[in-house]
């Protein structure tokens, strides 16, 4: 918004679906925004600004992460009034939360519905006050820090439970067979903070490098800036509840899957949190796996293993089918196994497999 002062114009909208990620670079693909500054005119898409970009980050980092989550939910960000509602009372202690959202939210809800009186109408914007707002907002922003720790999952790659010398061999078995198939699109499903979707990357693959804990997807986007990389694509979502197709008629935004294509789905460490905590029976899981991709590269963790017995703590284990055996029997109807290979003296079983075609 700034830039386009400079050059004469502003930006009509201001939404969060405007804007996409290159290589860790957020974009503005929405051309369409920007039209010709009048003098005295105010920022249409100061409420949109302050709904799809300044609340929910106030919420992720004033409440909890989770709240990331409630612009999902409609197509409008996170209401002002339902913000201000929302965010702790030590906000009110900050100038920029008072301005853009408790006393934003008031006066929407003071004019929701009726006419702006005259005398308002007039009051205008001049150039300055609209530079001061926009730097103001922006300087808010890069205010903003989140520290990205305190999650479930967010220190499983140093937690993991089992030896250094069985994580090395998991990688260099994923390498292996990666190379073996030298795909151009692998989807890393239950990436947690990126370490195998940088081993798919050294193949050559774009990446999309998706978990559930927000946390761990921070960390991985964070470490994509700071060391320049390209062709991995973190990604926050909950496979038990992937992103449906969106907008209005549901065709304005495609869910997951529609999106593009993998040649390769990682699915390491991941198939007992669908199977023990999401309750999904393993041939469901082959299934859904199998339309994602001709080749999956999947990780069978036994019940023996730490991580599983942290899933099974609360809860009675009534998982008769999750063994080795469950698991290859349930895959063995979408699959055929190219390559099988145990991880060291970890317990965990690696495999390759291979869509079945009709």
């Amino acid at each position: 918004q700034l830039r386009a002062i400079e050059h004469g114009m502003v930006l009509k909208d201001a939404s969060a679906f405007n804007i996409q990620y290159l290589d860790g670079r957020p974009v503005l693909i929405d051309t369409l925004s920007f039209e010709n500054y009048r003098d005295g005119q105010p920022w249409t898409a100061y409420r949109q600004f302050c709904e799809h970009f300044l609340a929910p980050l106030l919420l992720i980092r004033d409440v909890d992460p989770w709240l990331g989550r409630l612009p999902a939910l409609t197509a409008d960000g996170v209401p002002l009034e339902v913000a201000s509602r929302l965010l702790p009372m030590r906000s009110r202690l900050s100038p920029s939360s008072v301005l853009h959202i408790h006393l934003h939210a008031r006066s929407v809800k003071q004019y929701g519905g009726r006419a702006v009186p005259e005398k308002v109408k007039r009051r205008g914007l001049s150039r300055k006050a609209l530079v001061n707002l926009i730097q103001g907002l922006r300087h808010t922003v890069a205010g903003l820090e989140w520290r990205a720790a305190g999650t479930e999952w967010a220190e499983y790659e140093t937690e993991h439970g089992y030896r250094q010398e069985d994580h090395s061999e998991k990688q260099r078995l994923v390498g292996d067979m990666l190379k073996a198939i030298s795909p151009t699109t692998v989807w890393d499903l239950g990436a947690n903070t990126g370490d195998f979707s940088r081993v798919a990357r050294a193949t050559g693959a774009f990446v999309l490098s998706a978990d559930v804990d927000p946390a761990a997807v921070e960390r991985n986007y964070r470490r994509v800036r700071s060391d320049g990389e390209i062709g991995i694509h973190p990604l926050w979502i909950d496979l038990r509840n992937p992103s449906p197709d969106l907008g209005w008629a549901n065709a304005e935004r495609d869910s997951l899957s529609a999106r593009s294509r993998a040649e390769v789905v990682l699915a390491l460490a991941l198939v007992h949190h669908l199977a023990i905590t999401g309750n999904v029976p393993l041939p469901a899981v082959a299934r859904w796996l199998a339309r994602l991709a001709p080749n999956l590269i999947i990780e069978f963790v036994p019940k023996a293993d730490p991580q599983v017995g942290r899933l099974l703590v609360s809860r009675e284990d009534v998982f008769d089918d999750y063994t080795t055996e469950g698991f290859e029997s349930a895959f063995a109807t979408e699959f055929e196994t190219v390559r099988r290979a145990e991880v060291g003296q970890s317990g965990r079983v690696l495999y390759h497999l291979r869509r079945r075609e009709d």
